[in-house]
């Protein structure tokens, strides 16, 4: 049986849990993000993510099937767009316009700022906004700072809507880390920072609820201070306890691990 592929074409795709507009969304695909197309129905297809094998369902309307071929073209080259809240481009053959958010994936643009997926060629409309990607403890300080006051949503991943393991997914791809989807998943990797006077900026922490799982994940932005999602992206204070957040005057997430990932 021959594999089938597909990659988003929008801005951005909820992926669901189940075969229906009123399921659960588990999280998004950005624009160029390839899946592996697992079942498909009349109005849905079941998909597995290539970049972090997640599986759910999409619209069949929002993807665009590849070849196996074209896949391998789509992920030899790719760059990954940075921080713009979204980059205008539009498709050569109709002039419809598109809108990349930060963090999507794509070839990489030509001189004439063009691109392809599949038998389509994209152009942007000026030149674009690539994620720096080069300097981690340079850089992770304004690339997470990019998404402060983004409201928390469940399963998202864009400036509009954004979870926490989303939201330290996309800081890391955009600083060419691959991190996996979910906050538990990310906790299995990286290295142990085993005191908090040996944070440094980009170290992610973990947290726990009473059963020990894990259930939330920030970026610290120095020994103290720590960027998360959590009603919307914002700043608190990290202790030895955990999160404490000063409006609330109380502590709200319990730490669990400190974990370092940058190269």
């Amino acid at each position: 049986m021959t594999t089938e592929y597909g990659v988003c074409t929008l801005a951005l795709v909820p992926l669901r849990a189940e075969a229906s507009d009123k399921s659960e969304i588990l999280s998004f695909l950005l624009f160029g993000d390839c899946v592996e197309i697992l079942e498909t129905q009349a109005k849905w297809l079941q998909v597995r993510t290539l970049a972090d094998d997640y599986t759910g369902w999409i619209d069949p309307k929002q993807q665009q099937a590849i070849t196996a071929s074209q896949l391998e073209a789509l992920t030899k080259d790719q760059i990954v767009t940075g921080l713009a809240v979204y980059q205008t481009i539009e498709r050569t053959d109709n002039q419809e316009k598109q809108y990349l958010l930060a963090g999507s994936r794509i070839p990489k643009p030509n001189q004439q700022h063009t691109f392809q997926i599949g038998e389509s060629t994209y152009r942007f409309s000026q030149a674009p906004q690539i994620a720096a990607g080069t300097d981690f403890s340079r850089d992770i300080n304004e690339y997470a700072r990019f998404y402060l006051n983004a409201p928390y949503l469940w399963g998202g991943k864009s400036i509009f809507g954004i979870d926490c393991s989303g939201f330290t997914q996309m800081v890391f791809r955009m600083l060419n880390i691959d991190l996996p989807r979910d906050a538990w998943q990310q906790a299995e990797q990286g290295n142990v920072v085993n005191f908090l006077q040996e944070i440094e900026p980009g170290d992610l922490a973990f947290f726990d609820n009473d059963e020990g799982r894990i259930i939330h994940v920030g970026i610290m932005l120095d020994s103290q201070q720590i960027i998360h999602a959590s009603g919307k992206v914002r700043i608190d204070i990290l202790d030895d306890q955990g999160i404490y957040n000063a409006e609330m005057g109380r502590h709200t997430h319990k730490l669990r691990i400190i974990k370092r990932f940058n190269p």
